[in-house]
């Protein structure tokens, strides 16, 4: 086989090896030790090299990441030669079903938010354990899904998480004139196997988990506080309606907090009513301090 062609990637820990042709049909995976890697026996193999740490498989290519106790500089080509090696020796990289897989019908159905302009579209099965927010079709390049969806004129911003895609429309359009039209097309996009989420932006978004695991180390026990109290009382709230609300700041001097909407919430008429009644008090109440204020950078 051709060599692999050996690529950094934004995360130092992580490295991709890419194939010239695709590995996988529409498909990702993610291992993070050998049990969990019984579909892959090239990633069983991997697991025996004590620095590997997660091995991700996605369209061409093969992204392993270490542990620090070496570095990529040091082992990458050897690692190259071992998937080289294995796949030349008729190694399976991912075993498949040779059955056809059947369509899978799923179910969608669009609910309501608080904000008129956005609708949440539900759907039978988890999508991604990432939230994530497309503002336009450029920044959308990590979702196929999303990118198609802004192929309709009236799709101003999209927000995927967990099992829903929330979409906020323009004003040219009604609700009852396009939800059906967008429902139908989610669905049918989901049951022919299309990608909500490329699998690679998980090994890029990975070091942002890093970085944000170090800063929260590194912040003041109130930041703490909030960041906790966002996450545990807050975010499933405001999950339920179609949107998210991510930590940014707090000013100890002017007890000031400062969090980023996103989703249904960016935007919406009663989230200011919310940040100020909701989410204010709550934190007055459970930090123990009347002087906390509340706002959103984008808003």
């Amino acid at each position: 086989m051709p060599k692999l062609n050996i690529k950094e990637t934004q995360n130092p820990a992580i490295i991709k090896f890419e194939f010239p042709d695709f590995i996988t049909q529409n498909e990702s995976f993610e291992f993070k030790n050998i049990d969990e890697a019984t579909q892959s026996p090239l990633a069983q193999q991997l697991f025996y090299l004590p620095f590997v740490k997660t091995v991700y498989i996605s369209g061409n290519f093969i992204a392993v990441e270490r542990f620090s106790i070496v570095e990529w500089s040091d082992v990458q080509e050897a690692v190259a030669e071992q998937i080289e090696t294995f796949v030349e020796n008729g190694g399976v990289i991912i075993k498949t079903d040779n059955n056809p897989k059947k369509k899978q019908p799923i179910t969608v159905y669009g609910e309501t938010t608080p904000n008129p302009s956005a609708l949440k579209f539900v759907v039978s099965r988890m999508l991604t354990k990432h939230a994530v927010e497309f503002k336009n079709i450029d920044e959308a390049k990590p979702s196929p899904l999303a990118q198609e969806l802004f192929k309709f004129p009236f799709v101003k911003e999209v927000f995927i998480d967990e099992n829903y895609i929330s979409v906020t429309k323009y004003a040219v359009a009604e609700w009852s004139e396009i939800t059906l039209e967008l429902r139908t097309f989610i669905k049918e996009y989901i049951e022919n196997g299309g990608t909500v989420l490329d699998e690679s932006f998980v090994v890029i978004d990975s070091k942002k988990e890093q970085e944000k695991e170090k800063a929260f180390d590194s912040l003041d026990t109130t930041s703490q506080q909030i960041i906790n109290i966002l996450e545990e009382y807050v975010k499933p709230a405001v999950a339920a309606d179609g949107g998210n609300i991510v930590f940014d700041s707090f000013d100890s001097a002017e007890k000031r907090v400062k969090v980023v909407l996103q989703g249904a919430c960016n935007g919406c008429p009663s989230s200011t009513f919310t940040l100020k009644s909701g989410i204010e008090n709550m934190l007055k109440d459970m930090l123990n301090d009347p002087e906390i204020k509340v706002e959103a950078v984008n808003v």
